[in-house]
């Protein structure tokens, strides 16, 4: 990763950076002031591909005005297992019950600086969406894939799933 990438000043006194070297671990951000190697930041969030209990049926939501279909997605919080993270987020967005997590596979996405790590969410119950979804529906999983925001993370992560091969 270059420095243009990674961060330039150090998160607790703002000094600028350089690059050192640092034992099995390669070229590294060292703050002269606080005399510490200062390993990269990112977020981390999830994304859920949420099946029913057969898992023949995916739901898609559509957000904040735009008007293509992508997967449930959230960012974890402080001192929260990505797991927990999942579980939350299909509650507080669907008011599904989560009654199994399979990790499927995860994505570094430059954009948002963020670590992606996807999900399969097993859910039950009635789907009451909350103030952020504007819109939701159950797919069959080949309707999934015709309905998903094309060349998306989400679309991505949805053919991976199904086709069991990532493509990134």
């Amino acid at each position: 990763m270059s420095m243009s990438q990674e961060m330039k000043y150090c998160m607790e006194c703002g000094t600028k950076l350089e690059i050192r070297p640092l034992k099995d671990e390669g070229l590294v951000p060292y703050c002269p002031h606080c005399k510490m190697y200062r390993f990269p930041i990112f977020n981390v969030a999830v994304s859920m591909i949420v099946t029913n209990e057969k898992e023949d049926q995916i739901l898609l939501i559509k957000q904040y005005g735009r008007n293509t279909y992508i997967l449930v997605a959230g960012y974890v919080n402080k001192g929260e297992d990505a797991e927990q993270a999942v579980v939350r987020e299909v509650k507080e967005e669907m008011n599904l019950d989560v009654h199994h997590v399979r990790f499927n596979h995860s994505h570094y996405f430059a954009k948002s600086n963020t670590l992606m790590l996807n999900f399969t969410a097993i859910v039950d119950g009635h789907v009451r969406p909350n103030w952020e979804i504007d819109s939701y529906h159950w797919f069959s999983r080949e309707e999934a894939r015709k309905n998903i925001r094309p060349n998306s993370l989400a679309e991505a992560f949805l053919v991976g799933y199904l086709d069991g091969a990532y493509h990134f």
